[in-house]
Protein backbone atom coordinates (compact mmCIF):
# COMPACT_ATOMS: atom_id res chain seq x y z
CA UNK A 1 0.00 0.00 0.00
CA UNK A 2 2.55 2.30 0.79
CA UNK A 3 4.19 2.06 -2.95
CA UNK A 4 0.94 3.09 -4.50
CA UNK A 5 0.48 6.38 -2.17
CA UNK A 6 2.87 8.73 -4.78
CA UNK A 7 0.52 7.32 -7.70
CA UNK A 8 -2.37 7.77 -5.91
CA UNK A 9 -1.35 11.48 -4.61
CA UNK A 10 -0.04 12.48 -8.54
CA UNK A 11 -3.66 11.08 -9.61
CA UNK A 12 -5.29 13.41 -7.28
CA UNK A 13 -3.15 16.25 -8.30
CA UNK A 14 -4.09 15.80 -11.88
CA UNK A 15 -7.53 15.66 -10.90
CA UNK A 16 -7.61 18.80 -9.10
CA UNK A 17 -5.74 20.49 -11.77
CA UNK A 18 -7.72 19.72 -14.37
CA UNK A 19 -10.13 22.56 -15.41
CA UNK A 20 -13.60 22.58 -13.81
CA UNK A 21 -15.84 20.36 -16.22
CA UNK A 22 -12.89 19.59 -18.55
CA UNK A 23 -13.85 17.02 -21.13
CA UNK A 24 -10.73 15.81 -22.73
CA UNK A 25 -9.59 15.94 -26.45
CA UNK A 26 -12.06 16.14 -29.36
CA UNK A 27 -10.39 14.39 -32.74
CA UNK A 28 -11.78 16.02 -35.53
CA UNK A 29 -11.20 14.88 -38.91
CA UNK A 30 -11.98 17.43 -41.75
CA UNK A 31 -11.21 19.02 -45.05
CA UNK A 32 -7.93 20.35 -46.31
CA UNK A 33 -9.65 23.41 -47.48
CA UNK A 34 -11.60 23.86 -43.79
CA UNK A 35 -8.33 24.54 -42.33
CA UNK A 36 -6.36 26.29 -45.34
CA UNK A 37 -9.15 29.13 -45.52
CA UNK A 38 -8.76 29.60 -41.79
CA UNK A 39 -12.07 29.24 -40.56
CA UNK A 40 -11.01 26.35 -37.82
CA UNK A 41 -9.16 29.72 -36.41
CA UNK A 42 -12.51 31.35 -35.92
CA UNK A 43 -14.68 28.31 -35.16
CA UNK A 44 -12.49 26.24 -32.73
CA UNK A 45 -10.91 28.19 -30.05
CA UNK A 46 -14.72 29.52 -28.64
CA UNK A 47 -15.76 25.78 -28.78
CA UNK A 48 -12.35 24.99 -26.57
CA UNK A 49 -13.47 27.70 -24.16
CA UNK A 50 -17.36 27.04 -23.59
CA UNK A 51 -16.25 23.45 -22.98
CA UNK A 52 -13.09 23.21 -21.86
CA UNK A 53 -11.12 21.15 -24.05
CA UNK A 54 -8.82 20.31 -26.97
CA UNK A 55 -9.95 19.83 -30.47
CA UNK A 56 -6.90 17.86 -32.63
CA UNK A 57 -7.60 18.85 -36.22
CA UNK A 58 -6.59 15.99 -38.53
CA UNK A 59 -6.86 17.75 -42.04
CA UNK A 60 -7.14 15.04 -45.00
CA UNK A 61 -9.37 14.59 -47.98
CA UNK A 62 -13.09 13.50 -47.20
CA UNK A 63 -11.98 9.94 -48.53
CA UNK A 64 -8.88 9.62 -46.17
CA UNK A 65 -11.20 11.50 -43.23
CA UNK A 66 -13.78 8.42 -43.09
CA UNK A 67 -11.44 5.86 -43.80
CA UNK A 68 -9.68 7.58 -40.47
CA UNK A 69 -13.24 7.41 -38.88
CA UNK A 70 -13.88 3.84 -39.93
CA UNK A 71 -10.75 2.50 -38.03
CA UNK A 72 -11.72 4.45 -34.90
CA UNK A 73 -9.43 7.18 -35.14
CA UNK A 74 -11.77 10.44 -35.59
CA UNK A 75 -14.23 11.41 -32.83
CA UNK A 76 -16.34 13.74 -35.34
CA UNK A 77 -16.46 14.50 -39.26
CA UNK A 78 -17.09 17.56 -41.29
CA UNK A 79 -16.97 16.50 -44.92
CA UNK A 80 -18.48 17.33 -48.09
CA UNK A 81 -18.95 14.70 -50.08
CA UNK A 82 -22.75 14.08 -49.81
CA UNK A 83 -22.96 9.99 -51.38
CA UNK A 84 -19.93 9.06 -49.38
CA UNK A 85 -21.43 10.96 -45.94
CA UNK A 86 -24.96 8.90 -46.41
CA UNK A 87 -23.12 5.84 -47.26
CA UNK A 88 -20.52 6.08 -44.18
CA UNK A 89 -23.80 6.57 -42.23
CA UNK A 90 -26.18 3.37 -43.58
CA UNK A 91 -22.72 1.23 -42.83
CA UNK A 92 -23.09 2.09 -39.28
CA UNK A 93 -20.55 3.89 -38.86
CA UNK A 94 -21.54 7.79 -37.94
CA UNK A 95 -24.96 8.65 -35.93
CA UNK A 96 -26.35 11.15 -38.51
CA UNK A 97 -25.36 13.30 -41.20
CA UNK A 98 -26.21 16.92 -39.96
CA UNK A 99 -25.98 19.73 -42.78
CA UNK A 100 -23.74 22.69 -41.63
CA UNK A 101 -22.56 25.56 -44.59
CA UNK A 102 -22.16 25.28 -48.18
CA UNK A 103 -20.27 27.19 -50.56
CA UNK A 104 -19.39 26.00 -54.13
CA UNK A 105 -16.19 24.80 -56.49
CA UNK A 106 -15.17 27.31 -59.30
CA UNK A 107 -12.58 26.29 -62.39
CA UNK A 108 -10.19 28.50 -62.25
CA UNK A 109 -7.67 28.82 -65.37
CA UNK A 110 -5.18 30.66 -67.26
CA UNK A 111 -5.65 34.28 -68.25
CA UNK A 112 -5.18 32.96 -71.55
CA UNK A 113 -7.45 30.52 -71.15
CA UNK A 114 -6.08 27.99 -73.95
CA UNK A 115 -9.25 26.22 -73.93
CA UNK A 116 -11.88 27.94 -74.60
CA UNK A 117 -13.41 27.53 -71.54
CA UNK A 118 -14.87 31.16 -70.05
CA UNK A 119 -18.35 30.91 -69.21
CA UNK A 120 -19.32 27.36 -70.18
CA UNK A 121 -20.96 24.59 -68.13
CA UNK A 122 -18.38 22.63 -66.31
CA UNK A 123 -19.05 19.62 -67.64
CA UNK A 124 -18.16 21.25 -71.21
CA UNK A 125 -15.33 22.91 -69.92
CA UNK A 126 -13.79 19.58 -68.66
CA UNK A 127 -14.15 18.27 -72.64
CA UNK A 128 -12.38 21.22 -74.13
CA UNK A 129 -9.48 21.07 -71.68
CA UNK A 130 -8.92 17.50 -72.49
CA UNK A 131 -9.79 18.00 -76.55
CA UNK A 132 -6.94 20.01 -76.56
CA UNK A 133 -4.50 18.64 -73.79
CA UNK A 134 -4.34 22.07 -71.52
CA UNK A 135 -2.57 21.00 -68.54
CA UNK A 136 -5.27 20.42 -65.49
CA UNK A 137 -4.22 20.48 -61.81
CA UNK A 138 -5.82 17.42 -60.05
CA UNK A 139 -5.65 16.87 -56.28
CA UNK A 140 -6.08 13.11 -56.82
CA UNK A 141 -6.63 12.25 -53.31
CA UNK A 142 -10.06 10.84 -53.18
CA UNK A 143 -11.08 14.35 -51.48
CA UNK A 144 -14.76 16.08 -51.99
CA UNK A 145 -13.09 18.00 -54.48
CA UNK A 146 -11.32 15.10 -56.30
CA UNK A 147 -14.82 13.33 -56.62
CA UNK A 148 -16.45 16.46 -57.58
CA UNK A 149 -13.85 16.70 -60.68
CA UNK A 150 -13.96 12.93 -61.30
CA UNK A 151 -17.90 13.33 -61.99
CA UNK A 152 -17.28 16.46 -64.11
CA UNK A 153 -15.53 14.21 -66.29
CA UNK A 154 -17.49 11.42 -66.01
CA UNK A 155 -20.17 13.82 -67.34
CA UNK A 156 -17.85 14.99 -70.22
CA UNK A 157 -17.50 11.05 -71.62
CA UNK A 158 -13.75 11.68 -70.33
CA UNK A 159 -11.25 9.51 -68.53
CA UNK A 160 -7.91 12.48 -68.16
CA UNK A 161 -4.86 10.58 -68.28
CA UNK A 162 -1.62 12.01 -70.14
CA UNK A 163 1.32 14.45 -69.40
CA UNK A 164 -1.56 17.46 -69.63
CA UNK A 165 -3.43 15.97 -66.21
CA UNK A 166 -0.98 17.05 -63.01
CA UNK A 167 -1.91 14.70 -60.21
CA UNK A 168 -0.51 15.97 -57.06
CA UNK A 169 -1.71 14.27 -54.72
CA UNK A 170 -2.02 16.72 -52.11
CA UNK A 171 -4.34 19.33 -50.43
CA UNK A 172 -6.09 22.49 -51.87
CA UNK A 173 -3.48 25.01 -51.37
CA UNK A 174 -0.88 22.82 -52.51
CA UNK A 175 -2.92 21.90 -55.64
CA UNK A 176 -3.74 25.29 -56.36
CA UNK A 177 0.05 26.42 -56.02
CA UNK A 178 1.27 23.86 -58.43
CA UNK A 179 -1.99 25.39 -60.98
CA UNK A 180 -0.07 28.71 -60.93
CA UNK A 181 3.32 27.28 -61.26
CA UNK A 182 2.05 25.53 -64.62
CA UNK A 183 -0.37 27.96 -65.62
CA UNK A 184 -3.03 25.06 -65.45
CA UNK A 185 -6.62 25.09 -65.16
CA UNK A 186 -7.76 23.27 -61.38
CA UNK A 187 -11.04 22.88 -59.64
CA UNK A 188 -11.11 24.75 -56.24
CA UNK A 189 -13.75 25.56 -53.62
CA UNK A 190 -14.42 29.11 -53.49
CA UNK A 191 -12.88 29.21 -49.78
CA UNK A 192 -9.99 28.34 -50.69
CA UNK A 193 -9.64 30.61 -54.08
CA UNK A 194 -10.32 33.69 -52.23
CA UNK A 195 -8.01 32.97 -49.31
CA UNK A 196 -5.42 32.57 -51.76
CA UNK A 197 -6.65 33.96 -54.86
CA UNK A 198 -3.85 37.36 -54.29
CA UNK A 199 -1.20 34.56 -54.57
CA UNK A 200 -2.77 33.15 -57.81
CA UNK A 201 -1.26 35.74 -60.50
CA UNK A 202 -1.87 34.32 -63.72
CA UNK A 203 -5.06 32.65 -62.94
CA UNK A 204 -8.83 34.01 -63.00
CA UNK A 205 -12.15 31.98 -62.59
CA UNK A 206 -13.02 30.94 -65.51
CA UNK A 207 -16.73 28.80 -64.89
CA UNK A 208 -19.12 29.38 -61.63
CA UNK A 209 -22.25 29.45 -60.62
CA UNK A 210 -23.03 26.33 -62.55
CA UNK A 211 -25.33 24.10 -60.38
CA UNK A 212 -22.97 21.20 -60.83
CA UNK A 213 -20.47 23.02 -58.50
CA UNK A 214 -22.90 23.48 -55.20
CA UNK A 215 -20.48 22.12 -52.60
CA UNK A 216 -22.01 21.43 -49.21
CA UNK A 217 -20.37 20.34 -45.93
CA UNK A 218 -21.62 18.19 -43.25
CA UNK A 219 -20.79 17.06 -39.92
CA UNK A 220 -20.79 13.64 -38.48
CA UNK A 221 -20.37 11.94 -35.32
CA UNK A 222 -18.71 8.57 -35.66
CA UNK A 223 -20.90 5.65 -34.10
CA UNK A 224 -19.24 4.42 -30.46
CA UNK A 225 -20.56 1.05 -30.82
CA UNK A 226 -17.76 0.01 -32.72
CA UNK A 227 -15.28 1.99 -30.76
CA UNK A 228 -16.30 2.71 -27.36
CA UNK A 229 -12.95 4.76 -26.78
CA UNK A 230 -14.34 7.45 -28.58
CA UNK A 231 -15.54 11.00 -27.04
CA UNK A 232 -18.83 10.78 -27.90
CA UNK A 233 -20.20 13.24 -25.38
CA UNK A 234 -17.93 15.79 -26.90
CA UNK A 235 -18.47 15.23 -30.33
CA UNK A 236 -21.95 15.51 -29.93
CA UNK A 237 -21.21 18.96 -28.27
CA UNK A 238 -19.18 20.20 -31.51
CA UNK A 239 -21.88 18.73 -33.87
CA UNK A 240 -24.83 21.18 -31.18
CA UNK A 241 -22.04 24.16 -31.30
CA UNK A 242 -21.42 24.30 -35.46
CA UNK A 243 -25.30 24.42 -36.01
CA UNK A 244 -26.15 26.40 -33.29
CA UNK A 245 -26.87 30.34 -33.34
CA UNK A 246 -23.45 31.20 -32.20
CA UNK A 247 -21.92 28.65 -34.58
CA UNK A 248 -23.66 29.46 -37.65
CA UNK A 249 -23.19 33.38 -36.55
CA UNK A 250 -19.39 32.31 -36.94
CA UNK A 251 -19.39 30.82 -40.21
CA UNK A 252 -21.96 33.41 -41.64
CA UNK A 253 -19.73 36.33 -40.65
CA UNK A 254 -16.27 34.40 -41.36
CA UNK A 255 -14.15 36.41 -44.50
CA UNK A 256 -16.23 39.42 -44.92
CA UNK A 257 -14.06 42.06 -43.42
CA UNK A 258 -10.51 40.01 -44.97
CA UNK A 259 -11.85 38.93 -48.13
CA UNK A 260 -14.66 41.24 -48.69
CA UNK A 261 -17.37 38.10 -49.27
CA UNK A 262 -18.10 35.35 -46.70
CA UNK A 263 -16.11 32.16 -47.58
CA UNK A 264 -19.18 29.73 -46.55
CA UNK A 265 -22.87 29.93 -45.77
CA UNK A 266 -24.37 28.58 -43.10
CA UNK A 267 -27.01 25.77 -43.68
CA UNK A 268 -28.78 24.71 -40.32
CA UNK A 269 -32.12 25.64 -39.84
CA UNK A 270 -32.09 27.30 -36.44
Amino acid sequence: MMRSWPLLMLLLAAVAAAPLGAAGTLTLASTTSTLDSGLFDALIPPFEKKFSCTVKVIAVGTGQAMRLARDGNADVLLVHDRQAEEEFVAAGFGLERLDVMHNDFVLVGPIADPAGVRGVRAAAACGRIAVVAARFASRGDDSGTHKKELRLWQAAGIRPSGPWYLESGSGMEATLRIAVEKLAYCLVDRATWLAHRREAAGLEVMVEGDEELFNPYSVIVVAPGKFPWLNTGLAKKFAAFIRSPEGQGIIRDFGRERYGAPLYYPDAVQ
